[in-house]
């Protein structure tokens, strides 16, 4: 593990919370919101030395962490874009075009699923369900959902992020 990867102070102090929330020998349970922390803190993905890192706050092995970190989607194992688009590709936002939606992302973006654009701003990454069936087509960037996309509605959204101006906490 690299030695320079820890968790600043007040960081620290918040998975500590965490952890306490669980008995005593069940610190696995805090397993999933800190990893969450640490992709935040560490850059917006997890790589080794950071799922090493956790395992040993955690005091658990880090082939449990790395089950986790790579079963979950929402943990990136690669670096990413500052805005990574999530675009639900299951059957009812097929219905309703969300193929045609990850056609204008990638045509507009110039890059194929799981790519970043080259400024860095960008990451397509093409998901399952992401339970907003009745709004379909849909997609996630961070916490939040931008519904009954039309490729018009996508091309606004880029454009909010490209000046900054899309919370995604």
């Amino acid at each position: 593990m690299s030695e320079n990867i820890a968790f600043k102070p007040e960081t620290l102090e918040q998975v500590h919370k965490i952890i306490a929330r669980y008995p005593a020998g069940r610190q696995k349970s805090a397993l999933i919101p800190v990893l969450h922390i640490a992709q935040k803190e560490f850059g917006g993905w997890l790589d080794v030395p950071v799922m090493d890192y956790v395992a040993t706050v955690l005091e658990i092995k880090p082939i449990e962490v790395y089950e986790v970190a790579t079963f979950y989607t929402m943990f990136n194992m690669q670096p990413v874009g500052k805005y990574v688009l999530e675009v639900c590709r299951t059957g009812p936002c097929m219905t309703r075009g969300s193929e045609h939606i990850l056609n204008h992302i990638r045509k507009t973006l110039n890059i194929k699923d799981g790519e970043t654009t080259e400024d860095g701003m960008f990451t397509l990454k093409p998901a399952e369900c992401l339970g907003a069936c009745g709004y379909a087509p849909m997609m996630q960037i961070g916490k939040f959902y931008h519904e009954h996309l039309t490729t018009e509605k996508v091309d606004e959204i880029l454009e909010l992020c490209r000046q900054g101006a899309l919370a995604l906490d």
